[in-house]
């Protein structure tokens, strides 16, 4: 299982691909919700034509004082961080769980 990602377009303001993976809306969310946060973003959103039958076509947009393939490494980036962080912080909670019950 693994998840596949086509480009559709790619400008120095503009970047449009569509994520090929069964779960439509949590990744896409992710992505869009920390770019629109990145500097020089001005438009960050997914497009789902259908729920059964599309996938989730990703589109950044900027002002042009950022390459908006820039904003997508550094969002990702901030997402495996955040993930990483979570699952720290999980296995503290774990671990906090089983000493108590001992």
């Amino acid at each position: 299982m693994g998840i596949n990602v086509e480009l559709k377009k790619i400008s120095d303001r503009e970047l449009r691909f569509i994520i090929y993976d069964e779960d439509k809306h949590s990744l896409p969310n992710l992505i869009t919700k920390l770019a629109l946060k990145k500097p020089g973003v001005v438009y960050s959103a997914y497009i789902l034509e259908h729920p059964i039958v599309s996938y989730p076509e990703v589109v950044i947009r900027t002002d042009g004082s950022v390459n908006p393939l820039e904003v997508l490494v550094s969002t990702i980036e901030e997402a495996r961080v955040f993930v990483e962080e979570f699952l720290k912080k999980l296995d503290e909670a774990i671990a906090s769980a089983s000493e108590k019950r001992e």
